[in-house]
């Protein structure tokens, strides 16, 4: 293994601690979200829930109104067929029997006329007048149905304009009169003016988006609250999807696009009582959610501002992190490099040399090492001085750790002016082809012989083979003296020990 400056410029892996960070931070992020997302949903529910109960009080405000009305106008219908049996009042003044005729007729700024029709269809009696106005009505939608259906219940007509000056809308409440046998003998109407419901309704709470709306079941709308269009009242609404479902549903609540406008509208709707009757609050749901819609975009936009800064400390601190990584490795790195020459220094070669004799001696393979001396190292030093010195070692070096190719190989500086170069798994022979190379290198090498005094080196080699016992020690001592040897054979040459 050789080490280098080179190392400290690789991209370091994210450490254990920043994974940690990492994961607890986006965990955290993931919380917050899944919490805000929760209460938000939640809170627009409810506000949805808010709106559909005081639809519903709306809606039941109006049911227990119309439905009083309609009781009102139905007793006066009642009334009226009940006198105009009375073989009796043939027999009195015109005044006195439309008195008794119309004693409980309902007195309402909204109430149209109340009129007796014999089964041609004219006026028998009129609430307007003591003599009944000239006129026939066999043409009318509720004395047809009447004629049709031998049912003597209170039927309610589609809207209809007035046949007066006015010709206000209107609806007509009307029962059958027939005889004993069945026999159709006329019918008892009275109209109420729509302005009762649009009065009704004005009196309620709606915004400006909203509406509330009467519709007979057979999908006529009778009234509404603001009116959204003129030309909407009468209008057939049957076929709607959205009155189908309120149709077949009778009550309730449910959030839907209008076909009108195409805009998303919450519908809360109630049959009144036993009528052929239907009220439909319909709130715009830009309204209905527009508090929650505020609340929304403050609470994520604050939600999203905590959780961008968490994540930027989360940052901060991981680059804190690998910078205190990045120092420790470094610290590391220089703790075992050599200063000058940048080989691992005497410390590292120790490790490094334990290591691989454990090794060595489990595996039972080869262990190989070479100790490098520049030959009269002082002598040049001595010449050209400290500065080149270091210069010529760093070269030196350098040659010597291009020919360490192999990962386990480890050169390092040994002291002074010598290097030592370890080689797992290498038998003598490739041990000594190594040792020539980088004798041979330094002798040819022109930076390292650049200056007038040639610089060579001497190599010692010592090997363990697994055959016989020693130490460490033994094997760096069997390197020295094979060292001592090639210098006192002449220097810049490889003895094996």
């Amino acid at each position: 293994m050789s080490v280098s400056s080179a190392t400290s410029l690789r991209p370091s892996p994210v450490s254990q601690p920043e994974w940690i960070l990492i994961f607890g931070s986006s965990l955290t992020v993931i919380a917050i979200l899944s919490i805000v997302t929760f209460l938000l949903i939640r809170e627009h529910g409810s506000a949805q829930l808010s709106a559909t109960r005081a639809a519903s009080n709306i809606v039941q405000l109006i049911d227990a109104d119309v439905l009083h009305n309609v009781e009102l106008y139905d007793l006066s219908l009642q009334g009226l067929i009940s006198a105009s049996q009375r073989t009796d009042l043939t027999l009195v003044s015109p005044q006195i029997r439309h008195l008794v005729l119309f004693d409980r007729a309902i007195a309402a700024p909204h109430k149209g006329d109340i009129l007796l029709l014999d089964k041609h269809g004219d006026v028998l009696a009129d609430s307007a007048s003591v003599e009944p106005r000239t006129g026939n009505f066999a043409d009318r939608e509720y004395f047809q149905s009447h004629v049709q259906n031998p049912d003597s219940g209170m039927f309610i007509s589609r809207p209809f304009r007035a046949r007066r000056n006015d010709h206000d809308w209107r609806i007509s409440f009307s029962r059958r009169i027939s005889s004993q046998t069945g026999e159709f003998l006329g019918i008892a109407e009275a109209a109420m003016r729509l302005s009762y419901f649009n009065q009704l309704f004005r009196s309620l709470s709606i915004d400006r988006d909203s509406s509330v709306n009467l519709i007979s079941t057979d999908g006529f709308l009778l009234a509404q609250e603001p009116l959204l269009a003129d030309d909407l009242i009468g209008k057939d609404f049957s076929n709607r999807p959205n009155f189908m479902r309120i149709l077949r549903e009778g009550n309730g609540s449910f959030s839907s696009e209008s076909s009108r406008d195409r805009t998303q509208r919450l519908y809360t709707f109630s049959r009144v009582g036993n009528l052929p009757l239907i009220v439909v609050v319909a709130l715009s749901t830009d309204e209905v959610f527009a508090s929650w819609k505020r609340t929304a975009v403050l609470t994520s936009f604050a939600t999203g501002v905590l959780c961008i800064g968490l994540l930027w400390l989360t940052w901060l601190l991981c680059l804190e992190l690998r910078r205190r990584h990045s120092a420790e490795q470094e610290l590391e790195q220089l703790a075992a490099t050599d200063g000058l020459t940048g080989l691992a220094n005497r410390r590292t070669l120790d490790q490094t040399l334990n290591l691989e004799w454990a090794r060595a001696q489990r595996s039972g393979h080869a262990l190989s090492l070479l100790m490098i001396d520049v030959d009269h190292f002082k002598a040049f030093n001595d010449k050209h001085g400290h500065q080149l010195g270091d210069e010529a070692l760093t070269a030196v070096a350098r040659v010597i750790k291009s020919n360490i190719r192999r990962p386990g190989d480890l050169a390092a500086r040994y002291g002074g002016e010598e290097f030592a170069v370890v080689l797992p798994d290498t038998e003598g022979d490739g041990a000594a082809r190594i040792a020539e190379n980088i004798r041979a290198a330094i002798e040819q090498d022109e930076l390292v012989n650049a200056q007038d005094s040639p610089i060579t080196v001497s190599i010692g080699l010592s090997i363990w083979s697994g055959a016989q016992e020693g130490s460490p020690e033994t094997l760096i001592f069997a390197a020295d003296k094979a060292l001592y040897q090639a210098k006192y054979s002449g220097r810049n040459r490889v003895v094996a020990g």
